[in-house]
């Protein structure tokens, strides 16, 4: 059975930093695209980074010199440092692996930015 499992989260004033990390637990193959989605309250959910197996990442556009994304395929885990965090980054961040055929999603985690 496939788990991701997030840690990181946290409250941190504007201007501060976090990492969020996602480790990817069970029977694996081969990990394809990983990635980190955010949603704020009433808001949908909507994609942050995307870091595919191999090409180019991808940000939203909000984000874009603020934070990284980073996989370490030996350890199944994919990163996200955010710097410079803002009060409209406040939201619960979720990771995401294409595993196979399968989506899989993590539990999430809250990330709130005081002002």
């Amino acid at each position: 059975q496939v788990q991701l499992v997030e840690s990181g989260g946290g409250l941190v004033q504007a201007g501060g930093s976090l990492r969020l990390s996602c480790a990817v637990s069970g029977s694996i193959f081969s990990i394809n695209a990983m990635g980190w989605y955010r949603q704020a309250p009433e808001k949908q959910r909507e994609t942050v980074a995307i870091i595919p197996g191999a090409g180019s990442r991808r940000y939203i556009e909000s984000v874009k010199g603020r934070f990284t994304i980073s996989r370490d395929n030996a350890k199944n885990t994919v990163y996200l440092q955010m710097n410079s965090l803002k009060p409209e980054d406040t939201a619960v961040y979720y990771c995401n692996a294409d595993i196979g055929d399968k989506n899989y999603w993590g539990q999430g985690s809250q990330v709130t930015v005081s002002s």
